[in-house]
C-alpha cells in the first residue's frame, strides 16, 4: 500500500483507522472520504466529501489521488439498517459494487470489513468456524454476506486483489457507536464514569464476540501487508478477540468501580439480532493465513477504557 482511498472515514472504524493509517504511511499518502464534511484530525489530511452511491464521484476521487488501495467502510449498521432496509441495501450494496468496479478499472488492492452479522439463527452458536451455514435474518447480515461473495467474485473473476475480515461488535473510547447491536458494549463505560451505573437493552447471558479498535486496525494493516500467496480465503476472515455478555463486562468494571451497577431493560428489537449472532466464532484461519493474533482481552480493554473515558469528563 502507497496511497489509500477510505470510504465511510468519518465512522467508528474509519475515523481511527485515517489517523492510524496516516502515521505509517503519510499524511498526504491516505485520502479520507465521507457523505459530510470533516472536522477535527481528519480534516488535517486530504479529505473529500463523497457519496459512495455515486459512482462518478468515487471514480474521481480514486483517480485524482492516483490511489493503489480502497479500504471501502462507508455503511449501515445492523440496528439501523433493520429500521430502513431499503436505505441499507442502497448504500450498503450500492456503494460496495461502486468501489469493487472502481478497484477493477484501476487496479487497486481493495479492503471491505464483513461482520458476525452475517451469520444466522441456523449457524452453529459456539466456536463458529470461517466456513460455515450463512442464512442470517437481518437486512444487515444479507448485505453482509453478499458483499463477502461479492468481492470473492471480483477475486476469482477479475482478478482484483480483495481482502477483508468478519469483525465482531467494536469498542472504541475515541467515536461513539453508530447504530449498532453491540453499542452497549461501548456505552456501558461511559455510564460507569458518569453514573456508575448501567441499564442494558442485551439480556444477561447473551455472549456476543467483541474486539478493541486497536486490535481491529491492526487486523487491516496486517491483513493487507500479508503475503497474498498465503490467503486462502481472502475475504471475511474470522476475527475475535473476546466473547462477552453484559455481565462480563461489568465484573471487569467491578475491579476498577467496586460500586458499579448493572441492570437490564432488555430491547427486543436489538435482542432479537443479538440473539442470531453466534456465542464465540473460530479465528483459526486468520491466524493460520497471515499471523493474526489480538492483544487486548476483556481486562486490559477495560482498564484502558475507563481511563480514557473518564479523561473526557475531567473538567
Amino acid at each position: 500500500m502507497k496511497k489509500i482511498l477510505v470510504t465511510g472515514a468519518l465512522g467508528q472504524i474509519g475515523s481511527e483507522l485515517v489517523v492510524k493509517l496516516r502515521e505509517i504511511y503519510g499524511v498526504n499518502q491516505v485520502i479520507g472520504t465521507d457523505i459530510r464534511e470533516a472536522d477535527g484530525i481528519i480534516a488535517e489530511g486530504p479529505f473529500e466529501v463523497v457519496d459512495v452511491t455515486d459512482a462518478s464521484q468515487l471514480y474521481q476521487v480514486a483517480n485524482k489521488y492516483d490511489v493503489d488501495t480502497i479500504m471501502h467502510l462507508a455503511a449501515l449498521l445492523s440496528a439501523k439498517a433493520e429500521e430502513n432496509p431499503k436505505l441499507a441495501w442502497h448504500i450498503n450494496m450500492g456503494g460496495l459494487v461502486n468501489a469493487l468496479e472502481i478497484a477493477r478499472e484501476l487496479n487497486l488492492q481493495f479492503f471491505t470489513p464483513s461482520s458476525i452479522g452475517a451469520f444466522g439463527p441456523s449457524t452453529p452458536k459456539d466456536h463458529t468456524p470461517q466456513d460455515t451455514l450463512q442464512r442470517p435474518t437481518t437486512m444487515y447480515g444479507v448485505n453482509k454476506v453478499s458483499g463477502e461473495l461479492l468481492s470473492d467474485y471480483y477475486y476469482h473473476r477479475f482478478g482484483v486483489d480483495t481482502r477483508g475480515v468478519r469483525y465482531p461488535g467494536l469498542i472504541s473510547h475515541v467515536t461513539l457507536p453508530g447504530g449498532g447491536t453491540t453499542d452497549y458494549a461501548v456505552e456501558i463505560y461511559y455510564e460507569a464514569i458518569k453514573k456508575k451505573a448501567y441499564t442494558s437493552c442485551i439480556a444477561s447471558g447473551t455472549y456476543m464476540d467483541m474486539m478493541y479498535m486497536p486490535d481491529a486496525l491492526n487486523a487491516i494493516i496486517q491483513l493487507m501487508e500479508a503475503d497474498p500467496n498465503r490467503l486462502k480465503h481472502r475475504n471475511a476472515f474470522n476475527i475475535s478477540a473476546i466473547s462477552a455478555a453484559p455481565e462480563d463486562f461489568a465484573k471487569a468494571i467491578q475491579k476498577h468501580i467496586p460500586e458499579f451497577k448493572l441492570d437490564f431493560q432488555v430491547d427486543p428489537f436489538k435482542q432479537k439480532i443479538a440473539d442470531s449472532w453466534p456465542n464465540s466464532i473460530d479465528s483459526s484461519a486468520a491466524a493460520e493465513e497471515w499471523d493474526f493474533k489480538a492483544t487486548y482481552d476483556i481486562d486490559k480493554m477495560t482498564a484502558e477504557m475507563l481511563e480514557k473515558v473518564s479523561h473526557k469528563f475531567v473538567k
